[in-house]
């Protein structure tokens, strides 16, 4: 079995997480998750869900694979899976993780870089690179930045506490906090939804928050026109219009296109 899995289920693209008993990260399951992405990229699927199996989300990255790393190779592993972690932002669809369980270093950096995170009640999460001796590398520090601001990453990181999902809700970490019971199926209808919805807007607006996130609100201003006025040339613009002018809001639906 290989570590991640891939389905796609009608618009909804999902990849789990499968490598018990605690889907542990190395090589062969970034690589793995690596080609789920690509394959995603190259799938008609409109939106992709990241979820996992198992008693945890995950327990982080196998620490025998620092045990061989000096200077330079650690500065490679890091270059590579950061590279991954780019791929995965860069998907011009809406990307959803669900943390259903305890979600450790990648497997929480890998959920910070998906555009929304949604944990069960009993979800607790941790940056706790500290234990090693190491920090945060997967790009965790940087976007827990914009999510939750400096003080607050630094928090997280030097304590290398576990927090509860409510409280990283309350910091703008998680977007939201779903009930235990029925936690998959709810989060799989919420993406589901969302890959139902305009995809080309949708990846507009990636662009414009990602530019906003980056290079702030008048650099965003400047790509806006160009970014939101190619959407009067989509199917998904022109068709929810005319559904508005005739029937309301509300009753659009959307192929993507």
């Amino acid at each position: 079995m290989p570590p991640v899995t891939l389905a796609v289920e009608e618009t909804l693209a999902v990849a789990t997480l499968d490598a018990p008993p605690l889907n542990l990260f190395d090589a062969a399951t970034v690589e793995a998750l690596r080609s789920a992405v690509a394959d995603v990229a190259a799938s008609p699927a409109r939106a992709l869900l990241i979820r996992a199996n198992g008693r945890a989300v995950s327990g982080g990255v196998d620490v025998h694979l620092f045990a061989t790393l000096d200077p330079v190779s650690g500065a490679a592993l890091w270059r590579d899976w950061l590279g991954m972690i780019h791929e995965l932002e860069d998907l011009p669809i809406p990307t959803v993780f669900a943390a259903h369980a305890l979600c450790l270093t990648a497997a929480f950096e890998i959920a910070l870089a998906c555009d929304l995170l949604l944990a069960a009640e009993s979800a607790r999460f941790g940056l706790v690179e500290t234990v090693v001796g190491l920090t945060p590398s997967m790009g965790g520090p940087q976007r827990l930045v914009e999510r939750a601001g400096p003080a607050r990453a630094r928090e997280l990181i030097y304590t290398g506490e576990l927090f509860d999902a409510a409280t990283l809700e309350r910091w703008n970490v998680v977007n939201r906090v779903l009930p235990d019971e029925g936690f998959d199926d709810a989060a799989r209808a919420f993406a589901l939804r969302l890959s139902q919805g305009p995809t080309r807007a949708h990846a507009a607006t990636k662009t414009i928050v990602r530019t906003a996130a980056t290079s702030g609100a008048r650099a965003a201003d400047d790509i806006t026109p160009l970014v939101s006025g190619a959407l009067f040339g989509t199917d998904d613009l022109r068709n929810a219009v005319a559904s508005f002018l005739q029937d309301g809001p509300g009753k659009a639906t959307y192929t993507g296109h």
